[in-house]
This record gives C-alpha cells, sequence and structure tokens, in this order.
C-alpha cells in the first residue's frame, strides 16, 4: 500500500506539530524532577484526564478490540470492560487520597506506608520492578501493533518500523519530560478520535458491507453482535463475562486500570493541583475510555469479519507481509487500505499519535521510577536535580531499546494482554486494602508478587511441560487469583504490622475514610473532612451506571434499536445528574 503525497504532507505536519511543542517544553522539564515528571503539580483537571484517554488509546488497543470482536463478537470486550468497575472504585475512593499524600511516584507509597529496611526494599525492588519489566511489557506490545500497521500500511518490516517510530518517540519524551507529554496528548486524542471515526465510516461504505444497515442485517454476524455472551454456553460466559465482572476488576492489576489506582493514573492524579482535580481527572478519563471512544473500534472490527473472514484472506490481501504478522489483531489495520488520499495520512497520523502518547508516558512513567525511587533512593541521595533529569532521560533511551527488543519476539496483541493480565493476577485486593487495614504490612506486598509472578510463569511453560490440558486463560487466572490471595492473607496474619509510628504518620497524611484505622492511632478530632463511606459508594455506583448506559445507548443506536437506544441514554443522564449533585459530599482537604 502507498500513501500519496497528500497523505505524506498531512503525516508531516503532524510531526512538525509534535516536535514543535516537544522543543516548547524542553526547558521548563529540565528544571527539576517535580518539573520533568508531575509538571510542577500545575495541570487542570480536564487537561489530565484527557491525557489519561489518550495514554491508554494506543497502536493496539484497536487491534486488541479488533482481535476480541473476530474471536468472541462484541460481548468479549467485557475482558477490558469489566475493568471500568475498578476505574470508578479510584475515582471516589482513591483519586484524593493519591493526591493528598504528596508523593512524586506511587512508589513512594511503601515507605509512607510501611516501616524499616523491608519497606526500602520493597520500594526499590517495586520500582525495577514495575518500571523496567512490567513497563519493558507494555512497551512491548504496544510497539508490535506499530510493526503490525507499519507493514500493512507502509510496507515496512517489523525492525524498520522499531527503529523509526521507537527513536522519534524516545528522543521526543527524553526532551520534553510529562510537559511535553500532557501538552501534546489533547492534541493526539482529538486527531486519534477523527482518525478511529473515519476508519469506522469508510469501513461501512465497502459494498460488502452494505452501511450500518446491511452490517447488522448480515446473517453471519448475528451472534457476534450481542452486548453479552450467550449464557447458554457457560463455558464461554464465564471467560467473557462472569470471571471480568465478578473476580478480575478487583484481582488483577493492570496498566490503566489499577485497583486503587497506580501507574501513569496515580502520576497523573499526584500531578493535578489539588484533590477535586485529581478525582475530575480520574472521572473524565473513564466516561470517555469507556463511553466515547470503543464503538468506532468495534464497528471496524465487525466489517472486517464481512471483508476478511479468514486470516488467509488478510494474508490473500497482503501477500508480501510476514506470516508470523498475520492475526486477527491484524484486521484493524488491513481495513484502513480502504481510506482515500490525504484521509489515509490523517489515520496514519492518527495512529502515530496513539502510539507516541502511549509510548511517551510509559517512559517518562517508567523513569521517574527508576530516578526517583532506585537511582535517588539506593544510588546517589544528593544527586543534584540536573544530574536526577540526566539520569531520567537516560533511563529513558535504555527502557525504549528493551521494549522495542521484546516487541520483536511477540506475535499478537491479546498475547500481550493475557500475559500483563495473568502476572498482576490476585494482587489487586492488596492494592485496595493497604489505605483501609492496618494490617496490611510489606510481607503481604511481597507475597503477592511474587507468588503471582510464579503462577504466571507456571501457566506459560510449566503447566503444558507436565503433560497438562491447557486451561482457558479466564480459569488461568481464578487459579492465580486464588493462590496468591490465600498465600498474601496466609502472610499478613502471621507477620506483624508497620510500626505504629508509621501507621500513625500515615493516617494523619491521608485520613482515610472509615474507622478501621481506631484500633492503632489517634484518629483526631475528624477536622479534616474526610467525606461519607455511603456517598462514596453511591458515587461508584453511579458512574458505573453512567458509562455503560452510555456505551449501550450508543451501542442500540448503531443498531437501529432506536427505543433501546432513548431508554439507555435516558438512564445514563439521569444518573449523570445524581452523581453530578453528589459529589459535594465527597470529602475533600482544605
Amino acid at each position: 500500500m502507498q500513501l500519496t503525497a497528500l497523505d505524506w504532507i498531512v503525516v508531516a505536519l503532524y510531526g512538525l506539530t509534535v516536535v514543535a511543542i516537544g522543543l516548547r517544553f524542553a526547558r521548563r522539564a529540565g528544571s527539576g524532577t517535580d518539573e520533568f515528571f508531575l509538571s510542577g503539580r500545575k495541570l487542570p483537571w480536564w487537561l489530565l484526564g484527557t491525557s489519561m484517554v489518550a495514554t491508554t488509546f494506543s497502536t493496539d488497543t484497536p487491534n486488541l478490540v479488533a482481535d476480541l470482536v473476530r474471536t468472541g463478537g462484541v460481548a468479549q470486550n467485557w475482558v477490558w470492560w469489566a475493568f471500568l468497575i475498578t476505574g470508578m472504585c479510584t475515582v471516589f475512593f482513591y483519586a484524593r487520597l493519591w493526591r493528598r499524600s504528596g508523593a512524586l511516584t506511587d512508589i513512594e507509597f511503601y515507605e509512607l506506608r510501611y516501616s524499616g529496611a523491608p519497606a526500602a526494599f520493597l520500594r526499590g525492588f517495586r520500582a525495577l520492578y514495575l518500571g523496567v519489566f512490567y513497563n519493558v511489557m507494555i512497551i512491548a506490545t504496544v510497539t508490535l501493533a506499530a510493526t503490525k500497521i507499519g507493514g500493512v500500511l507502509l510496507g515496512l518490516d517489523p525492525l524498520t518500523t522499531v527503529l523509526i517510530a521507537g527513536t522519534v518517540t524516545m528522543i521526543y519524551s527524553a526532551t520534553s519530560g510529562l510537559w511535553g507529554v500532557v501538552a501534546t496528548d489533547l492534541m493526539l486524542f482529538v486527531i486519534a478520535m477523527i482518525g478511529s471515526i473515519a476508519a469506522a465510516v469508510f469501513a461501512l461504505q465497502q459494498p460488502e458491507v452494505g452501511g450500518l444497515a446491511g452490517l447488522v442485517a448480515n446473517p453471519e454476524l448475528q451472534s457476534a453482535l450481542r452486548f453479552l455472551p450467550d449464557f447458554s454456553d457457560w463455558s464461554v460466559a464465564m471467560g467473557i463475562f462472569i470471571i471480568p465482572i465478578a473476580v478480575q476488576w478487583w484481582s488483577a492489576w493492570y496498566p490503566g486500570a489499577e485497583p486503587g489506582g497506580g501507574g501513569y493514573v496515580a502520576q497523573r492524579m499526584l500531578a493535578a493541583r489539588d484533590e477535586r482535580e485529581a478525582m475530575k481527572a480520574t472521572l473524565w478519563f473513564n466516561i470517555a475510555h469507556y463511553g466515547l471512544r470503543p464503538w468506532p473500534w468495534i464497528i471496524v472490527a465487525l466489517c472486517s469479519m464481512v471483508i476478511y473472514p479468514e486470516l488467509s484472506d488478510i494474508q490473500a490481501r497482503f501477500p508480501g507481509l510476514d506470516p508470523s504478522l498475520v492475526g486477527n489483531d491484524l484486521a484493524y489495520p488491513a481495513m484502513l487500505v480502504f481510506l482515500p488520499a490525504g484521509l489515509l495520512g490523517l489515520v496514519v497520523a492518527s495512529l502515530a499519535a496513539a502510539y507516541m502518547s502511549t509510548i511517551s508516558t510509559q517512559l517518562n512513567w517508567g523513569s521517574s521510577y527508576v530516578v526517583s525511587d532506585f537511582y535517588r533512593r539506593f544510588v546517589n541521595q544528593g544527586a543534584s536535580d540536573r544530574q536526577l533529569v540526566a539520569v531520567g532521560r537516560l533511563s529513558t533511551v535504555g527502557l525504549m531499546v528493551l521494549g522495542a527488543f521484546v516487541a520483536l519476539q511477540l506475535d499478537t496483541a491479546g498475547q500481550g494482554f493475557q500475559i500483563l493480565l495473568q502476572i498482576g493476577a490476585g494482587t489487586g485486593l492488596i492494592f485496595l486494602l493497604r489505605w483501609f487495614w492496618y494490617r496490611v504490612n510489606v510481607w503481604s506486598e511481597l507475597a503477592g508478587m511474587t507468588v503471582s509472578f510464579m503462577v504466571a510463569l507456571y501457566f506459560a511453560w510449566g503447566h503444558g511441560a507436565l503433560g497438562f490440558e491447557p486451561l482457558p486463560a479466564s480459569m488461568q487466572l481464578v487459579i492465580g487469583v486464588a493462590v496468591t490471595t490465600v498465600a498474601w492473607v496466609g502472610v499478613t496474619l502471621v507477620t506483624p504490622p508497620a510500626s505504629r509510628e508509621t501507621l500513625q504518620a500515615f493516617y494523619d497524611r491521608i485520613q482515610p475514610m472509615g474507622k478501621g484505622w481506631g484500633r492503632v492511632v489517634r484518629v483526631g478530632d475528624g477536622s479534616r473532612d474526610r467525606g461519607t463511606i455511603t456517598a462514596s459508594f453511591l458515587a461508584w455506583f453511579l458512574g458505573c451506571v453512567l458509562v455503560y448506559a452510555a456505551l449501550f445507548g450508543t451501542g442500540y443506536l448503531l443498531y437501529g434499536q432506536f427505543l433501546w437506544a432513548v431508554l439507555a441514554l435516558g438512564v445514563s443522564a439521569a444518573a449523570g445528574v445524581w452523581l453530578f449533585r453528589l459529589l459535594p459530599r465527597i470529602g475533600f482537604a482544605d
């Protein structure tokens, strides 16, 4: 496939604009770690929330959705839709607590909450585990998607795509810090949304599809159009819907949907002006990510099932493409061949924007761990801000190189998703309870992290080697959650909590809701407005109703089922009004 001169002009204009914005913030980002990693804690909620949305819209996201829809229908998206429950929980219970902590990174939390040398060890180890290993896996899955898009749209081999995309993003990220990342994310989000909608519109216009009416009426797609799985097949419903809703959302640590908040979501909350701004940013992120964005990707995926019903059809359309790259996730970029000149350049720019937004965030976030929680804490405690920024820029380069290498070893977006999901299985409950249950300690965290990782290794390599039949991914998740939870709870009950001095200092700083701390700390006079648990639980419920009703209302509208659309969108609007009126009852520090 060849881009025309007009396409290249559009792509070039996008690239020049991004570079200009990045250079604009280079000096400010280099003035210190607080500026480089948190933009001086001066960012408004709408910009932070949009930055989170832009980060989660990466090159691998539409590819993953295409993979899910083609293999299990629209209903299979519940494997990530269920994380909305996690996100809304973070909004109304944890966002203000994170901002109240005043930490530079969420890893710094460990020495605020736990005590002694074990807490310091956990901080350093977790910094490298998440900042390097886990982060490299995320960078790799996103870069894998970029190689597939580059192969389909530009005819590039994977190595060439990795070198070009990785080098440009690495230089940009190392130069501008979080200031440049957030400043460009707004533009990147707009471009990416226009590109995804354009891809859906032109996919529907293909004669084989016959527009929305033809797509919805296609007899081969009737089962794929369902919002919920077929519960007559219990095994399918269990993996697609029941386990994600009942277990996955609270138990699995997954980037962007961490129980209790974490990673780049916590970074954005810590960069907010105050607690209210942190909560609003996270609320806007969850509404936009789950309620506004999915349908253009889903429509393209459904159209691809008509145009390319078999993987062999994709291979036949792109005979020069490496056969190892041909999977269901390749269907999304394969559908972009129908875009006209000029608009194709815009879509290519939108995918480049999606890639740069995610990778630049991952590089800045991972680098913050390496610098603040490892280098400054354990290697050079007297380092100047200039030295720390230099180390941050060097670590940015190293993370990109490692991520690019791993990307060349993976095959599909779904493969990367399952690896990350399984590694974090069972640890989520720790991150939810550690703010409210004083018994959670450093050994709880170490046990959960170690056991979940070992279970993931077992299912990846040991289970089959021992001669056992392969287990479905959902069953692996449940087993991982059960084993990990039993392990960390058992360790918690037989080991002592953090020192009373540490627990008191943590409580005084964070002021968590509820009465669970009264047994070990002086609760105080309640001068700080901590809000009510009842209001937070109700807001959590209303937030989920708002987004799910909007998601399905939009789907019903596209399917031509107008009565159901009006009903669902009406429920969404009512939940939104109720939620808006409830917000003043959620407490914030002055």
